[in-house]
Formats: C-alpha cells, structure tokens, sequence
C-alpha cells in the first residue's frame, strides 16, 4: 500500500510530500523492514501522480518480489528549475547552476536528520546502515551516489540510475576520492545507450562517448575503494521512466541480496 504525508523541507520552507511504499501485509505481520529512500518520489507508483504521465511502476514489482521492505520516495519541488538546484550536492562558482544556492547537500541532511528519524519512530524499519539504501535517477541519481558515498556511514546501497554526472565530474571524483566507503557497499550506475550523445549507434553500447566515459569513471573510484560496483548500460534505452522501470529487477535485487 502506498500513504503520502506531507512534510516540511527547511531548505526551501516549505513542504515535500512523501511517497511510501508499505508491504500489502504490514499491519499484520510484526516484522521490521529495511528501508529505501527514493527521489522524485511523486513518479514511484502511480501513473497519476507522476510529472510526465509514466510512473516507474514500482508497485507490481514490490508486490511479487521474494524480499519485503519499505520505500519512501521523497518529492522534489515543481517551481521552475527548483529541482536541480535542490539535487545538485556541488556549490558551482560558473555557468547555471551558479545562478542559485545548491541544496543538495542539505536536501541530505534533511533526509538524515529529520526523515530518517521520523520514519524509523513512525514505522517498524531496520534502521541501522546495512539496512538503510538510497535511490535515483538521473539528478536523483546524482544524490543517490552523493548520498551513498558522501554519507556512507547511513547508506550501504545506492541505487544511481542515469546519474547525472556529466554535470560535475570533477567534484564527483574529489568527492569519491575523499570518501570513506566501507567493502561492504554496493552500487548499482547506470546509463541508457540513447542517452549517449555522440554515439555512432543509439541502440548498442559505445564506451566512446562521454556520458560512458563519466560513469565509467565513477565507477573505478568506487572500485578502488573497495566497494561493490556494477556498471550497467541499457541498449536502447532512454531517460525516462519508462526506461528506468525496466532496470528495476536489475538492481533491486542485486542491491539487496545478503
């Protein structure tokens, strides 16, 4: 079952609706849950609800997978280009997104500090690391491996899907160069071969292109740390929801398993 409470987002003042997911058999069953953390949580479920009429479709997929957790999406704002400011975790001193404050890094520790607290008294979760996973696409998966490698010590999985690396590179490898990453990590990065500019085929891998060259890069960081990491280039696929549902029983489980 999917319930939506409004809370309150400090960094902009004012409220962000969240998006949780519950196993269909929660009230009844007693057990405690890992917890995920997904953005843009108004596209998670409900074709309805979703910004461009396409949800993820993730209901269908938790409802007949073997492994029960919690989801909690998290909505961005609607106003303008609110949305990438509020997911960009690296303060730019030129080109867009010098034009406002970055919040992503406070969009985290209001996850971590407010979110998080309140769901782990709200509901019965796991709320210790190993049970505790971050999610996204695109910006949101930007956040995602921000949040898994930044703030390591409460994410063990991320799910980064069609990371938005392009935008910050560098700062994104500083960052995974400083990071403390524990072995037990894992990382799922992904990119659409359409999403690829300047490949020869849209529809087949080209390790050529600099989309490929960003993730690739990320990923090697996060390998020399000692983490999981698994690199995944869908062929033919987009940057949409559409796309991103089909890499679910991809990297649920694979983030998951023991």
């Amino acid at each position: 079952m999917v319930l939506k409470e409004d809370f309150y987002y400090p960094p902009a003042d004012s409220g962000r609706m969240l998006h949780i997911w519950l196993p269909d058999d929660y009230e009844t069953s007693g057990a405690s849950y890992p917890v995920m953390y997904f953005f843009d949580g108004h596209n998670l479920y409900d074709d309805r609800d979703a910004t461009f009429g396409k949800s993820w479709g993730f209901v269908p997929y938790l409802r007949g997978w073997d492994r029960d957790l919690i989801m909690i999406g998290m909505e961005c704002s609607h106003e303008g280009n609110a949305r990438l400011f509020e997911y960009m975790p690296y303060q730019r001193e030129t080109g867009f997104f010098s034009e406002a404050p970055c919040l992503g890094d406070a969009t985290f520790r209001w996850i971590l500090e407010e979110i998080k607290p309140w769901a782990d008294k709200r509901f019965r979760t796991l709320p210790d690391r190993a049970h505790t996973g971050i999610g996204g696409s695109s910006m949101g998966g930007l956040m995602a491996l921000y949040g898994g490698s930044h703030y390591n010590a409460s994410f063990s999985r991320a799910a980064c899907v069609s990371p938005s690396i392009p935008f910050c590179l560098p700062s994104v490898l500083k960052d995974l160069d400083q990071a403390e990453i524990l072995p037990d990590s894992r990382f799922f990065l992904s990119f659409g071969s359409r999403e690829a500019g300047g490949a020869s085929d849209p529809e087949r891998e080209d390790k050529r292109t600099y989309t490929y060259r960003c993730v690739r890069a990320a990923e090697n960081r996060l390998k020399k740390k000692g983490a999981s990491a698994w690199l995944y280039c869908q062929e033919g696929g987009g940057h949409c929801e559409a796309d991103w549902e089909k890499q679910i029983p991809l990297f649920m489980p694979w983030l998951w398993q023991d």
